[in-house]
């Protein structure tokens, strides 16, 4: 697809991003990556919500190589609805250091799940951010949460911090390993240990299915770069209270951002931040992403 598609105020991923000063323990994941297209080869989906400029599956894995990460987790963009066959073909031809998350209709069968693990697919995603997707009613996705629950998949559920308490009684009801995008985005200008963090920390302690990525400060930061020293706190928090149910990702290339584009070599550099020790690093770099993803 010619950028001159995309739309106007899309911010494309950085052009050069830096090699990061931290070294990552051997066998690290970037847990959370996506692929947008080439469009001319695998069409944006007419219902998106937003058109992007590409981002292939070779500049994801240059990328990987860059910033010392092993193996990625590609998660399916909305802009690709349903139609998987950008991951798939990542996937494909990753050399197995890739898995996924894919995004099914309501009426996928049985084969298809089928065919999509075997290619590499570990989960879906279900987005309640009401400018990203269309709304799903929950009994369908819950339908779909039991249909792939037999083969070991889990959840990926996307929500901002404000609507968790209306999400509660699903999310809780998912019979399956739930992993939360980026802290359930909190408002880092509310305490650390304020109501509103606390419920989701609530929600992690009281339900041990429940795991989060402690990513994408340029979402959720409003001191903002280079350092987003607003949201090392949460990430640690997070980090340092539940170190088994914790994952990290880059969230390359970075969509729908409007302020600003991250350096993928800053955001790695955040991490000794949020994960204080040697043990930490490993864990949420390493020993997570893989009992998830390739165990």
């Amino acid at each position: 697809m010619p950028a001159s598609a995309m739309d106007k105020d899309w911010l494309c991923f950085h052009p050069n991003p830096s090699k990061p000063g931290f070294t990552l323990p051997p066998g690290a994941v970037d847990a959370h990556c996506h692929v947008f297209g080439p469009g001319a080869v695998f069409p944006y989906a007419p219902e998106r919500k937003y058109t992007p400029c590409d981002a292939s599956k070779e500049q994801l894995f240059a990328l990987r190589d860059l910033l010392g990460f092993e193996r990625n987790v590609i998660v399916q963009a909305t802009c690709h609805g349903s139609d998987n066959r950008a991951l798939l073909d990542a996937l494909a031809h990753s050399n197995g250091r890739a898995r996924g998350v894919a995004s099914v209709a309501p009426d996928v069968s049985e084969a298809e799940l089928r065919r999509l693990h075997e290619a590499g697919v570990r989960g879906v995603r279900f987005n309640f951010l009401k400018r990203l997707a269309d709304f799903t009613p929950r009994e369908v996705l819950m339908s779909v949460a039991e249909r792939i629950a037999p083969l070991g998949w889990h959840v990926v559920v996307y929500f901002e911090a404000q609507d968790l308490p209306e999400l509660w009684n699903f999310f809780t009801r998912l019979p399956t390993i739930v992993v939360v995008d980026h802290m359930g985005r909190p408002d880092v200008t509310q305490p650390v240990d304020g109501p509103q963090f606390e419920r989701f920390v609530r929600l992690m302690r009281e339900h041990p299915n429940v795991w989060s990525k402690v990513s994408c400060p340029e979402r959720v930061s409003v001191s903002g770069p280079p350092t987003y020293d607003d949201v090392v706190p949460f990430a640690q928090r997070l980090v340092e209270s539940f170190p088994d149910r914790v994952l990290w990702g880059t969230d390359w290339p970075h969509p729908n951002l409007k302020t600003h584009m991250p350096d993928d070599g800053t955001l790695v550099d955040m991490i000794p931040r949020i994960a204080r020790t040697v043990q930490l690093q490993q864990q949420l770099l390493v020993d997570n992403p893989m009992r998830l993803y390739w165990a």
